[in-house]
């Protein structure tokens, strides 16, 4: 598998937009919406592939009939870099390696579709620090249609009390020399390479 996008969390669309904006010194493009989940994001392009989304529940939609993906239910306090979202080209198969994952659900947002394994109460394994998996089921990619601002992801940090057993279930399946993993509290931090410099997102 290979890592697809990162996904910044937030209360409202607008607290993370603003976050993530002061933090890069970046502008974001408007994404949409996604029904499944009653969601909403905006999304920034960034170089080699990614791209960084902010996800917020989406005040005018329908309450779905299970737990929203990405713990959002739960959530509190201010925006936060969330969630890390790696793609496969069999989601199935992957699941029979990383059956903690979840379950596949179908999905689309425009011409967008995909499928993404989502746990049944919404909450991924170690704190959420555990990647969501998904599969492309389209011919295009987000991050080919945003205006590219200069951004290039140069590392990620995976942190949780159990780093070493989450890091031994990921390696045999993920091989990116920017992504470690660290022994500390659950959370995630990336730094970037902008055009001002040297940024943080957690």
């Amino acid at each position: 598998m290979e890592l697809d996008h990162l996904a910044v969390t937030a209360t409202t669309l607008e607290e993370g937009c603003t976050m993530v904006e002061e933090a890069l010194g970046l502008p974001l493009q408007p994404g949409g919406r996604h029904a499944r989940f009653g969601t909403h994001n905006m999304l920034l392009g960034l170089k080699d592939g990614l791209y960084l989304e902010v996800i917020a529940i989406d005040p005018d939609a329908r309450a779905p009939d299970q737990p929203r993906w990405f713990d959002l239910d739960r959530r509190a306090g201010p925006p936060r870099l969330g969630n890390w979202i790696c793609r496969c080209a069999d989601l199935a198969g992957m699941l029979r390696q990383l059956p903690g994952a979840g379950s596949p659900v179908d999905l689309e947002r425009g011409d967008l579709k995909w499928r993404m394994a989502v746990p049944g109460d919404g909450r991924l394994a170690y704190d959420n620090m555990f990647p969501a998996l998904m599969e492309w089921q389209c011919p295009d990619h987000p991050a080919r249609r945003l205006m590219q601002r200069g951004c290039r992801l140069e590392t990620l940090v995976i942190s949780h009390p159990e780093a070493a057993a989450l890091e031994a279930e990921i390696a045999p399946v993920l091989d990116d020399r920017r992504i470690s993993f660290e022994t500390a509290a659950p959370g995630l931090t990336a730094g970037f390479a902008t055009p001002a410099g040297r940024r943080w997102l957690r």
